[in-house]
């Protein structure tokens, strides 16, 4: 039985050269949806879907925008931009959505009514996992760095009111590596939004070769550097080199971890400086 939801769900897709009818397909995306295309050139398509079977959605429009600029802030912010539902979900072209991510979703805002946002659970490789939610409870600043732009759900008007957005100098196609997530949990909590993790799944991640991470080299340390300063601040480099030491059977094999640290420390002193200004966030 689906649940009648008084909320409207829709999902934000980051992508890269992707055929947009068959990227719907392959998600399983049964709500509306806004898919950021990052390919070859400008354009724009919009399309009104077959039901997927949700009662209680509005009509189910897609929307696709087609942009050559590389970023996945870029890409989220422009998604965010022309976003209408009242719940989003954030994606990216390589999850494949559970068949109930709507029930599921719907249910634990109706169970959690003064939640901003939702942090869910989406199954990953092993390898790759970097949380996964045993129960319900409040996200705060010792929490929220755990969790991808996959697993959050928002109240569009919280982030409106809010005024957050994603980081243009962080993530795959940015100036430095991964973080832009962490960074973007981190801004919704300074602006005083409510977040719950939650144990539902609502999908899946099919394995594929990382559009960021090639390994554990130099410029690894020193942009997780750049992104600590921007985190932690004056408790940057004491919890950098706590990370180095929480997983340095797994990071420190080429590059040992007193030069993995070196490196990190490089970064602190490149964002302290100036050379990295956070593009994004408040």
């Amino acid at each position: 039985m689906v649940l009648q939801s008084p909320l409207s769900i829709q999902v934000l897709v980051s992508a890269v050269e992707q055929d947009a009818e068959a990227l719907v397909r392959q998600m399983r995306i049964t709500t509306s949806a806004v898919i950021v295309n990052q390919c070859g050139g400008y354009g724009y398509r919009e399309w009104q879907a077959p039901d997927g079977g949700q009662a209680g959605q509005k009509e189910r429009r897609i929307q696709v925008f087609s942009m050559p600029e590389r970023g996945v802030g870029l890409s989220r912010n422009t998604a965010l931009l022309h976003a209408d539902g009242d719940v989003c979900l954030f994606s990216d072209e390589d999850i494949v959505l559970a068949e109930d991510y709507v029930t599921q979703i719907a249910k634990a805002y109706e169970a959690l009514p003064d939640a901003d946002m939702i942090l869910f659970n989406v199954r990953v490789a092993p390898a790759r996992r970097t949380y996964w939610n045993e129960d319900v409870h409040r996200i705060g600043r010792r929490n929220y760095g755990r969790y991808p732009a996959y697993s959050i759900t928002a109240r569009l008007e919280a982030l409106r009111r809010a005024n957050v957005h994603y980081s243009l100098l962080f993530g795959g196609g940015a100036r430095y590596s991964n973080g832009e997530d962490s960074l973007f949990l981190r801004d919704c909590l300074r602006a005083g939004l409510r977040i719950y993790s939650h144990t539902a799944c609502i999908g899946a991640e099919t394995e594929r070769e990382s559009t960021w991470f090639s390994g554990y080299h130099e410029k690894f340390f020193r942009d997780r550097g750049v992104l600590y300063h921007y985190l932690y601040g004056r408790l940057a480099l004491p919890l950098a080199y706590r990370f180095l030491l929480a997983h340095r059977r797994e990071m420190c094999r080429e590059i040992p971890i007193g030069r993995a640290y070196a490196l990190m420390r490089e970064g602190v002193h490149e964002a302290r400086s100036g050379g990295g200004k956070d593009s994004g966030g408040r």
